[in-house]
């Protein structure tokens, strides 16, 4: 039986487990290592100790090369303790796993040490929820969380280790980013990386420390006000004539296809004539991995033959922002709408024109609330938006309470349920 062997925490369900490497010394003494991989336990084959070979596990070869570096750099140490006539032992291993995972002068990392690994090696990181490699948008979030720790480490005149990171240093660190100006979901992304952080030293072993999952450690966030067009401001963008600005009729039409599809830019952006089955659009969403299977709506349609069965020209999502509210101002979406957001603790109301708030993600914003307030089925909606759950698609969706109000009038009148005065 080989000494060393990898498995993952379970073998049940399909959330990604931690990979461990178990080392016998012998009938009764093993080490168990996480090697900071996971896995699905789907992809996992027992039989061989390692991912699956399966088109779905993404992961799988740098799963393998990963585990068959350590296996064979873990049987050369071995090797090579027992030569000089030493016993090998847990501690000794573990150690020689600690440095070869985060090789450190004095075989001690501390928590900024740390923080720069997990960012510089952001790229290679995998979502646990998807099993892809993280989104670049999510590599920059590392980049700017690790300056902004850097930053607040700088002006407290202090260094920061694992032992440190307490209620104590929550309240400080969060006062910190508020003073910076940062709005509170700015704040409560850099806490949710921050745990993230704490979650994966945790299971390499290196902090011991569990105050960042108190309940009073929390990711803090508040709606925000955003904005969607409803069915007739979409029905005024597509019936505006653009054909003296093609740039613009452009944009405008991509910006449609995401308002008809629910697909975020960079799904709806990359849609070919492979994508289209019949009268549906069938796609693997790059962001969660999810397969959609969307039905083409008649302006989608429409569109499609227009530019000869494909797309607009792709833009960059940015100039699609910049463009979009340049589109939005000419057709006359100039209603005035409040933005209201907590900056620097300190919660402001500013008044816009419709047209500036508008930017590439209004389009599926405005898929799903258009969808809701027509009384579809929301499960049936998260389908396609890919909301796991409904608080938070509740959330997503803009709707006011009048709005709500309305429905539930609709509703008690279709099905007859109006209360009656009941002569007693």
């Amino acid at each position: 039986m080989a000494n060393v062997i990898f498995k993952p925490r379970t073998l049940v369900g399909t959330a990604p487990q931690p990979i461990y490497l178990f080392y016998r010394f012998g009938r009764n003494d093993k080490l168990a290592y996480p090697t900071g991989l996971k896995i699905n336990p789907q992809h996992w084959n027992k039989r061989n100790n390692r991912a699956r070979d399966l088109v779905e596990c993404t992961t799988k070869e740098i799963i393998n090369t990963r585990l068959n570096q350590l296996e064979a750099e873990t049987d050369k140490f071995i090797m090579s303790v027992k030569a000089e006539g030493k016993q090998p032992t847990k501690e000794i291993l573990r150690a020689f796993l600690d440095n070869l995972a985060n090789p450190k002068a004095n075989g001690k990392q501390t928590f900024s040490d740390f923080i720069n690994e997990f960012t510089e090696n952001g790229a290679k990181k995998i979502n646990p929820t998807t099993g892809r490699f993280v989104t670049l948008r999510t590599v920059q979030g590392y980049q700017k969380f690790r300056d902004y720790f850097a930053q607040f480490e700088e002006k407290q005149k202090r260094k920061y280790d694992f032992e440190n990171i307490d209620l104590d240093f929550y309240e400080d660190f969060t006062a910190y980013l508020r003073g910076v100006g940062l709005s509170t979901n700015t704040i409560g992304k850099y806490i949710r990386i921050l745990k993230a952080i704490l979650n994966e030293a945790t299971e390499k072993g290196l902090n011991g420390k569990t105050a960042y999952k108190s309940h009073r450690f929390k990711v803090v966030e508040e709606d925000s006000d955003t904005i969607y067009l409803n069915e007739k401001e979409l029905g005024q963008l597509y019936s505006f004539d653009f054909s003296d600005n093609k740039r613009l009729e452009r944009v405008r039409d991509l910006f449609l296809v995401g308002a008809w599809t629910g697909l975020r830019f960079s799904d709806f952006t990359r849609i070919t004539k492979e994508h289209i089955k019949g009268n549906f659009i069938e796609i693997e969403q790059q962001k969660t991995g999810k397969r959609v299977l969307i039905p083409l709506h008649p302006v989608v349609s429409e569109i499609w033959q227009r530019y000869g069965e494909k797309l607009p020209p792709n833009i960059t999502n940015q100039k699609l922002n910049d463009y979009i509210k340049e589109v939005c101002k000419i057709v006359g979406l100039t209603d005035y709408e409040h933005k209201a957001i907590t900056k620097g603790g300190v919660k402001t109301s500013t008044r816009y024109e419709k047209w500036e708030l508008v930017s590439s993600h209004t389009a599926r914003r405005s898929f799903a609330t258009n969808l809701f307030l027509s009384g579809f089925p929301t499960l049936s909606i998260m389908q396609v938006t890919g909301h796991r759950t409904e608080k938070a698609f509740m959330k997503y969706i803009k709707v006011t309470p009048e709005q709500h109000a309305v429905l539930l009038q609709a509703h008690w009148a279709e099905n007859g349920n109006f209360l009656r005065v009941v002569n007693r």
